[in-house]
């Protein structure tokens, strides 16, 4: 996936771009954690979120992931759909 095309997407022209730059290194510094690695990775980037104020509604939960598996890999959509998964669970 190229790192901010999906950031130009129609999908997610709505969306304040300091979120998607949020988003974006949550998304490419995560990339490559291992499982044990990725929830101390999340609680921190959680915490940055939280100082930064930032949130995100379904509506744009939806464009996002929407946008990115429009540029994504079949082994990133994969990772992708896993993460939806555990978010539905709770």
């Amino acid at each position: 996936m190229n790192q901010t095309e999906w950031m130009n997407d129609p999908l997610v022209a709505g969306i304040d771009k300091t979120k998607l730059q949020f988003l974006q290194m949550l998304v490419f510094e995560g990339q490559n954690l291992t499982k044990e690695q990725m929830l101390p990775f999340l609680m921190s980037v959680a915490q940055k979120g939280k100082k930064q104020n930032i949130s995100f509604d379904n509506n744009e939960i939806d464009a996002i992931v929407t946008a990115l598996q429009k540029y994504s890999t079949p082994e990133e959509i994969n990772k992708i759909n896993k993460l939806m998964a555990l978010k539905k669970k709770r």
